[in-house]
């Protein structure tokens, strides 16, 4: 998309999201999985996004590869002016995009049981009247 309002990528649960402009408030709220690439060209998306849900991290080379394949997708499925402009000087414009990630919270522990492995039986006060 080449732009977004707000809430954008709101209970994303999955799939790749690339924006090409500007997103509103509350970027990633209730985002569970997936990815989203996103053009900070004014530096706005920390202001903009779920800080409690998402991440905002850096691309790697395997994103900038990833990222450019789907831009150029874009063009040839819309043929996006867009697109094509940013694509015209990717070299100005690839340092500006920004990886938006879930943050990943810890699955709970599940309590131990007399039948959890490394969990000796005698660890186990029994129960009364047993």
């Amino acid at each position: 998309m080449e732009g977004a309002g707000n809430h954008c990528c709101e209970y994303m649960t999955g799939g790749t999201v690339v924006v090409l402009g500007e997103v509103g408030r509350n970027f990633g709220a209730g985002m569970s999985n997936g990815v989203a690439y996103v053009l900070d060209e004014t530096e706005h998306l920390a202001s903009r996004v779920n800080g409690d849900m998402v991440a905002i991290q850096l691309l790697e080379t395997a994103d900038e590869w990833r990222l450019l394949a789907l831009v150029e997708e874009h063009i040839a499925k819309t043929a996006s002016p867009r697109a094509q402009a940013l694509l015209a000087a990717w070299h100005r414009y690839l340092p500006l995009f920004r990886k938006v990630v879930p943050i990943v919270v810890p699955a709970a522990v599940p309590a131990a049981t007399p039948t959890s492995p490394g969990v000796e039986p005698a660890a186990v006060p029994a129960a009364k009247g047993a």
